[in-house]
Order: C-alpha cells, then structure tokens, then sequence
C-alpha cells in the first residue's frame, strides 16, 4: 500500500478539517508515492521514537503530536526539529500526524478517553463542529457509572490509564460523591471554564498548573492532572489496532514504547 493510500484512510478516520485553526496536523516529511509495509505508532516524534525508526527499518510514523507545528525557516542539523526530519528524510521515512482532528472526531480521543472511565457521556466538553449532525469537540461531559469518592476515582483513573502517578487538586475540599465529571485529554487549563459551565465536580485532564488548579478547586471541582502524556498515550494502542485491520493494507505495524516524560522521586 502507497503512503498516499495510508493517508487517505487515515484521513477518512479523522478528517484534517476538523482540526482547530492553530493545529498543524497532517503529511509533514516524505513521498506520496513510497510503498507501506511497517509502521510506527507514538505519540511524539521523539529522537528515541525516530532513531526507532530507522533502526527497525520503518517505511513511515504516525504520530498525535505534530512535530512541525509552527513553520521552519530552515531545515538543516543545527535545530532538533529540523535535524529530525532530515534523518526521516534520509532513511526515507514518511511522516503523519493526527492531532486535535483525532482529538474531536468520533471515536477517537474524547470518546476513548471516556470509555476508558465507563463514562456516559452526554456532550463534548467544548463542541467544535459537527459531523453527520452529531456534535464533536474536546473533551467529553457526562456521569460515571456510580458515585465514588474523589480519592476512588484518582485511583480509577491511574489504574485505567496505567499511570504511576496523578495529581488532586481539592482532595480536601471537594468531600461529596463524585458523579458528574469531564475528561479533556492533554492540555487542560483552558478547559476549566468549560468543565465549571458543564457543572463537572471533577476535569480529569493534564497540564494544570498552580493557580489553575487551585482557582478550580475554589469554584468547587476538583482536578485531575493525569498528565499529558497519560491520558493520550491511548492514541498508540487504538492506532496499532486500527492500522492492522485496514482492508488489504497488510502493514506490520510496531509501537514506540511507553515514555512518561515525569517523575515522581
């Protein structure tokens, strides 16, 4: 299978026209025309994730995150960004990166972060669009499948994410049973507004800092911060299982191994 023929798939997936205005998701290195038969699945295009590739002889990457996100004005080995897409060059890798259009489209992120929780899910937590008259956006809104304590559901949410550590805000604060939740995958402080709108007790979501954690906890929901990378990490096995059963493709398909990028010490 052509790359061009991987993408389209891909595309049909999760279409580049539902990705936000800023995103630059999409065929970022490579030839249309170069034949498919291994691919590798991560969520970075890491040093570690392309020297991967081109070690284990990859025919092409796909990623969530964008590893061209704002524009090169040059592409040489002086910056880490550059330097990375001449070494796919030179191996002749192809390169695809599926970010918040994966993010919003129907069953991928918002809906398998959700599921991974048991969610009923009621709305995106910030709707972007539709899609055959159904609304997609960041992050989904909705209820557990029974109320359990704060402390319960952070252990639930490390357990079901894998993760070796999540970080509460309002542990103390935020006593009652938890029903009504959000999940927004990956950077959430600019989701607050929208979990505290949608009457969340609780965002379960990553990249929350000082004050916005403490500024939510005052607004009475608690916080999650499961990181970044641990409730995104879930783009590698889907994408595993959805490139292995494309019809007719026939793809070996390899996964970057897992690569939290904190620690607790």
């Amino acid at each position: 299978m052509r790359c061009s023929d991987v993408i389209e798939r891909l595309e049909k997936l999760a279409p580049a026209a539902l990705a936000c205005d800023w995103d630059n998701p999409g065929f970022q290195a490579g030839r249309t025309e170069k034949e498919i038969h291994r691919v590798l699945v991560a969520l970075d295009a890491t040093d570690e994730v392309v020297e991967q590739a081109v070690s284990e002889n990859v025919d092409m990457i796909v990623t969530h995150h964008p590893l061209i996100f704002k524009p090169l004005k040059l592409v040489n080995d002086q910056n880490f960004i550059s330097r990375r897409i001449l070494k796919l060059l030179q191996a002749d890798i192809c390169y695809f990166a599926m970010h918040t259009n994966f993010d919003v489209a129907p069953g991928c992120m918002a809906d398998l972060a959700a599921a991974q929780l048991g969610m009923i899910t009621e709305a995106p937590l910030e709707m972007t669009g539709e899609v055959d008259g159904e609304a997609v956006g960041i992050g989904k809104i909705g209820a557990l499948p029974e109320p359990m304590s704060l402390e319960c559901l952070a252990r639930q949410v490390k357990e079901r994410f894998g993760l070796p550590f999540v970080t509460v805000y309002g542990m103390d604060v935020i006593t009652e049973p938890i029903v009504r939740v959000a999940v927004s995958p990956g950077a959430g402080g600019s989701m607050i507004d929208y979990g505290l709108k949608g009457k969340a007790q609780v965002l379960i979501t990553g990249d929350i800092g000082h004050h916005s954690g403490i500024d939510a906890v005052a607004n009475h929901m608690a916080v999650i911060d499961a990181g970044h990378y641990g409730l995104e990490h879930i783009f590698i096995l889907f994408m595993e299982q959805y490139l292995k059963q494309l019809p007719g493709a026939d793809l070996e398909v390899l996964t970057a191994p897992p690569a939290f990028p904190a620690c607790v010490i």
